[in-house]
């Protein structure tokens, strides 16, 4: 009787998330559907490439959208458009004469530094090599967007004011929350080595140490630098003036960023058009015919399939993080993945991206350790992204070249654990008292029960000093220091890209694309991308396939029930896409 009415309520409650899920399924397939007309978009005889950075973000790696997503955001959801992606759209560009010149709207830029210096680095190869011209058009000019508008050949602005210029410079806000939670009656211990590391502070401190501020001051001045030169050359200005403007607050109005020289013109809608008609040589603005970047992208962006050797790209994209998470750079399914790649002969060469802040050293280690046993085989060219700091700099510090962005964040070798006693809020804030039962002395060392004794603390300390020792020993072995040496430019310090070339960090400022083309170098046969086949790993996912692996995988509610078999019904129909084309860094900068 009792498993009758278990099998009953489970059937209903199966029914009941069948429906809704094939409700979402429905809804996912229409969008699907609606979607293969504009899966496969056309290229005009003659066009201009539009750059609608609104519409668009610069990722690690393209994401299709998905209809649960687009629901959720009314239908106006920015399209992920992988970095590498972009790049090689904008090489065919130059080469392409079906493009006739670049139409670049920079407003609305959002990600990460190092992605946008990648992308304005390949607009201004696209300048140099095509001798097309590249137009930009902005309304609310800030430090992100105009950098990157600043390698247009035109830089056209409303006349209107009213619009939100937040050209100002790069700003860092450091947070600490001691006051706050001396209050709860909450302390954190924390457990560290490195002067520099800083990832704890903000539990513990009520402001900045002097060396957390040094290094702040120090990466902010460095990717300033980096933008304000860039900005000042392409401007036929000075760093001094430039940085005058900013400082003086001298870049309010439409008419100030004309009269200083960042502007080309002020022109309204009508004239905008009027210039874009020109460009292209017609004299109704009708007549001119855009194609987007992300409709481009999907059109140039194909695989080599006769090419018998291979690049791989491997992702290194998010935290890293203990166990199997498809989101992160988990440890066991990243070393997965990478044992599969050493085990695919075809493979020659492999690129690692990095763009990770660190996090758990197991899993690091657990990646790191696969990384060797693939370096055996084949080589090992490291690209930093946005991040490539603490557990991202441990994977990768012993690749054979190492290609960073100025603007990447890395380095911030050092370690940390942090241990919160609650004892506090617990007895004088909540007042509940709590009799703890150990079978040993320390069975509640890390309940956050109690505070930690001396002889804990210097348990947790030894386990830290012995993973810094580790962490300092393997980057002195990649990159032909001593450990003396490293340890003089670790103690958890955040360095930019430029700062950590050098420091000899990193062995050369680049982009994905020169970490490619460096690569090929070691491909037999080879003479340039064209001549292999680039591969990726892993494969991103879709907010829906992310949704129906949750629903269809081992263990579900449909288990026992006669809607057992659901799942296969639900895989068959998502395989079907397929053929679709705590060593971490305490904050991030991003674009403003």
């Amino acid at each position: 009787m009792k498993d009758f009415v278990k099998m009953t309520l489970a059937t209903i409650a199966g029914l009941f998330l069948f429906g809704f899920v094939a409700m979402f399924l429905m809804i996912a397939v229409v969008g699907s559907l609606a979607a293969v007309g504009n899966s496969q978009p056309v290229m005009p005889r003659e066009g201009v490439l539009t750059i609608d950075m609104s519409k668009i973000i610069l990722s690690e790696q393209t994401v299709e959208a998905d209809p649960i997503s687009m629901l959720s955001a009314g239908g106006a959801v920015p399209e992920q458009i992988g970095i590498w992606s972009a790049i090689n759209a904008i090489n065919a560009a130059a080469t392409d004469p079906a493009v006739k010149f670049i139409y670049l709207k920079p407003d609305g830029l959002s990600g990460q530094y190092a992605q946008t210096e990648e992308f304005r680095k390949a607009l201004a190869a696209f300048r140099m090599t095509s001798g097309k011209p590249i137009v930009a058009f902005t309304e609310s000019p800030g430090n992100g967007s105009y950098y990157l508008a600043s390698v247009a050949d035109k830089i056209y602005m409303s006349p209107y004011d009213g619009g939100i210029n937040s050209l100002s410079g790069i700003s860092s806000q450091l947070i600490f929350l001691k006051d706050i939670l001396d209050r709860l009656g909450v302390n954190m211990q924390l457990i560290r080595h490195g002067k520099y590391k800083s990832a704890g502070e903000m539990f513990i401190r009520n402001s900045s140490s002097k060396e957390n501020l040094e290094q702040n001051e120090a990466m902010v001045a460095s990717l300033w630098k980096t933008l304000s030169t860039e900005i000042s050359q392409s401007r036929g200005i000075t760093v001094e003036e430039f940085d005058s403007m900013i400082d003086n607050l001298e870049l309010n109005f439409p008419q100030d960023f004309l009269e200083k020289g960042l502007v080309d013109e002020l022109l309204t809608r009508e004239e905008l058009q009027q210039k874009i008609a020109d460009l292209y040589v017609t004299d109704d603005y009708k007549n001119v015919k855009a194609i987007s970047l992300q409709d481009y992208a999907t059109i140039k962006n194909t695989v080599n399939y006769k090419a018998k050797n291979k690049i791989a790209v491997i992702y290194a994209n998010g935290d890293i993080i203990d166990g199997y998470d498809k989101q992160n750079v988990a440890g066991d399914r990243f070393a997965k993945i990478i044992a599969d790649v050493r085990k695919d002969s075809t493979i020659k060469a492999v690129v690692l991206r990095v763009n990770s802040p660190g996090g758990s050293v197991l899993a690091s280690e657990k990646i790191k350790t696969e990384l060797d046993l693939l370096r055996e085989e084949v080589p090992i060219i490291a690209s930093y992204g946005g991040y490539a700091a603490s557990g991202g700099y441990w994977i990768s510090a012993n690749s054979d070249y190492i290609f960073s962005n100025e603007t990447t964040l890395t380095g911030s070798i050092g370690v940390f654990s942090m241990v919160p006693d609650m004892s506090k809020a617990i007895n004088d804030k909540l007042h509940i008292n709590i009799t703890p039962v150990n079978s040993n002395k320390h069975s509640d060392m890390l309940s956050g029960m109690r505070p930690l004794n001396e002889q804990e603390i210097a348990y947790m300390q030894a386990s830290v000093e012995r993973i810094y020792g580790k962490f300092t020993e393997l980057v002195a072995n990649g990159r032909n220091k001593t450990v003396e040496e490293v340890d003089e430019i670790a103690q958890g310090r955040v360095w930019t890209g430029a700062e950590a070339l050098e420091i000899g960090l990193v062995d050369k400022i680049g982009t994905l694309e020169d970490a490619l083309n460096y690569a090929v170098l070691s491909v037999d046969g080879a003479e340039s991308l064209q001549d292999v086949q680039i591969v990726e790993y892993p494969k991103p996912q879709t907010t829906l396939e992310i949704l129906l692996e949750e629903l269809t995988g081992e263990e579900t509610v449909f288990a026992g029930t006669p809607l057992e078999n659901i799942g296969a019904a639900f895989r068959r129909v998502t395989s079907a896409q397929t053929g679709k084309a705590y060593a971490r860094i305490p904050y991030e900068i991003v674009l403003n």
